[in-house]
């Protein structure tokens, strides 16, 4: 297995796309799958079309379905924090693609996207794992 941990700043955003990233990660690697994994408790992995307005859609319905306010039972931090240690259970901190000589087998308006809710921490890490076959 070949892996590498890629820093992404979150500064100001809740959603980063990483797909180009994962596209340089892949070439010249072959057929297999790669693994994308956010090693944090409080952020997560998604399939989404960006550029369309989905990013804001998935930050708006992800601030409906957790409030940030003082309801969570995990108090540390900026208010609402305990909303960010909640998204990892919506919004999958893994997600596994096909690579085919050395490209990702996304879908025509599909994009590989960290989701960071935690205005607390923008230092993140992201890891890439790829698994020849």
């Amino acid at each position: 297995m070949e892996t590498a941990l890629v820093s992404v700043d979150t500064s100001g955003l809740t959603i980063v796309d990483l797909t180009a990233e994962l596209g340089r990660f892949c070439a010249g690697r072959g057929d297999g799958l790669v693994n994308v994994f956010a090693p944090h408790a409080t952020a997560g992995l998604a399939l989404i079309e960006v550029g369309s307005g989905s990013e804001r859609d998935l930050a708006e319905v992800l601030a409906r379905l957790l409030p940030r306010d003082d309801r969570y039972r995990h108090r540390h931090g900026a208010e609402g924090h305990g909303a960010d240690h909640v998204v990892p259970a919506l919004v999958s901190p893994s997600l596994t693609v096909p690579v085919l000589g050395g490209r990702p087998q996304l879908g025509t308006w599909q994009s590989v996207v960290l989701v960071d809710t935690n205005v607390d921490n923008p230092h993140r890490q992201v890891r890439f794992s790829f698994l020849a076959g």
